[in-house]
């Protein structure tokens, strides 16, 4: 792709004055995208002294400084390599109607990784595919990602080189990894050339630029950035679709119907339950650090009926946990910042590092399920987020977490029963609301919900676990015989 680098084949034309007329254009336009509330990524990646620094400087003198951020990717720190790859980047997206400007970004995960890092074939595959699944999801949530890479050849960047070094308050800028990429040009422009096709798509195209003649450059990323913008403004989105035919990247695992679930003779007598509970919370905690020696994050999620167990099963799980080493994260109604984001960034946000373990009291399985019967979110994009959790919970497994999913089944009788204690019960009446009614009163909607649900995302790599719940301390001891064996598993394969 970078042969056909936009390269000014006009020399005696002056740019300056159509620029002008641009950088107008790109300040007005920034209002239209605060009416809109459109998200805009702009991000530029390119070769040592290509320009990307000044070309941002010249961007942003045209914008309100209120209304976006400059971010500056450097190589991710100790802490941040705790975390999985795309972490950092989910973080820096930017909120409905702002701008995230990007000197570097998660293109440094890629090529300059393979050439410096030395990950494998397989690793820089699976990395590609993280990239592309985080721009199409963005793009399909109404983001406009606009990515510029800057060329320029061997001896313009030499030349650049020797300018800078020529001045003392400049010399700096030219490192010793600047002189070794530019000794290794034909390597890089290999590695960088093969990284740009694998991630051009139609819904974030590359725009390359030969930055050669500075006047030009200038002109070509306002050009663009205006055609784009406005384009984007001025254009309805196009109603998202669900594409069935991706389903087959994902291999299921069988899960039955709700209404197949036997609940009856699933009972566990007291006296056995407290002799299982102190066995199981003291194997848990033997678990709990030797994950932690081995750096594996673990990911508890627990789902089910209102008054099911949820906060029962996790109680008795995280008390035998060291609480310097988990986090329990109730999930409730996004708040004012977080539906200015996409839905996944949340959960991004409360990811665990390496070693740790983040249960979730309900989770991004939300959007399948409130978010889809109480008409929160558009039927389009419900229908696309069980590919987006599917591509989620992968890019967990992808990156050594231990994903468990709990769905906590319980009867339409035992739910009522469970109801009434609370209301008779003074310490207990918190937990009941209006809310658990109204949401009783749509029982066979919700099971219709969740049986779909279970179907398109109980995955080999993140499979659903449904838990038969009538009996409270027999659905607690199978949540944690769960917990216990796959733990177990994965501590005995983990190569760490």
């Amino acid at each position: 792709m970078l042969e056909n680098a936009i390269a000014n084949k006009n020399k005696s034309f002056d740019w300056k004055d159509m620029t002008k007329a641009l950088e107008k254009n790109l300040s007005a336009l920034q209002q239209k995208i605060r009416d809109r509330k459109l998200p805009v990524i702009i991000l530029l990646e390119g070769w040592g002294a290509s320009g990307k620094g000044t070309l941002i400087a010249d961007m942003i003198k045209m914008l309100d400084p209120r209304f976006f951020k400059v971010y500056s990717t450097m190589p991710a720190t100790e802490a941040e390599r705790r975390y999985p790859l795309m972490k950092r980047f989910w973080e820096r997206i930017p909120e409905y109607g702002m701008m995230s400007v990007l000197d570097r970004s998660w293109y440094q995960e890629l090529a300059i990784a393979k050439m410096e890092d030395g990950i494998t074939d397989e690793e820089y595959a699976r990395r590609v595919n993280s990239v592309n699944t985080f721009e199409r999801q963005l793009s399909d949530d109404g983001y406009l990602i606009i990515k510029f890479f800057l060329h320029i050849s061997q001896k313009e960047q030499k030349k650049r080189f020797l300018k800078l070094r020529e001045d003392s308050s400049t010399k700096w800028r030219v490192t010793e990894l600047d002189k070794k990429r530019h000794k290794n040009y034909a390597e890089y422009y290999k590695q960088f050339d093969d990284m740009l096709t694998k991630t051009n798509t139609p819904y974030c195209p590359w725009r390359i630029i030969d930055t050669t003649d500075r006047s030009f450059t200038r002109f070509q990323m306002f050009n663009i950035l205006v055609s784009q913008i406005t384009n984007a403004v001025n254009t309805e989105p196009a109603p998202a679709v669900f594409l069935e035919e991706t389903a087959h990247r994902f291999p299921l695992s069988p899960c039955q119907k709700l209404a197949d679930v036997k609940l009856e003779n699933k009972v566990l007598q007291p006296s056995k339950y407290y002799d299982e509970l102190k066995k199981n919370q003291k194997e848990l905690s033997k678990l709990h650090g030797k994950i932690y020696k081995k750096k594996i994050p673990v990911i508890l999620l627990f789902e089910g009926w209102d008054a099911a167990g949820k906060g029962g099963a996790i109680k008795r799980v995280s008390y035998a946990l060291d609480p310097r080493g988990y986090e329990a994260v109730p999930v409730a109604a996004p708040d004012k910042r977080e539906l200015n984001h996409h839905y996944l960034w949340r959960f991004w946000n409360n990811l665990p590092k390496s070693g740790h373990i983040t249960i979730f009291d309900r989770s991004w399985y939300g959007r399948v399920m409130v978010e889809k019967i109480e008409g929160f979110t558009s039927p389009e994009r419900c229908a696309m987020a069980y590919r987006e959790i599917n591509e989620f919970e992968e890019e967990l497994v992808g990156e050594g977490a231990v994903v468990l999913k709990f769905w906590m089944q319980i009867d339409k009788d035992e739910q009522l029963k469970r109801f009434n204690d609370r209301l008779n019960t003074p310490e207990k009446q918190w937990k009941i609301t209006d809310e658990d009614w109204r949401n009783r009163e749509k029982w066979d909607a919700y099971e219709t919900a969740v049986d779909e649900m279970l179907m398109r995302t109980s995955t080999e790599a993140a499979p659903w676990h449904v838990i038969e719940a009538n009996d409270k301390l027999y659905a607690r001891i199978k949540v944690m015989n769960i917990v216990i064996d796959k733990l177990s598993d994965t501590i005995k394969n983990s190569k760490n």
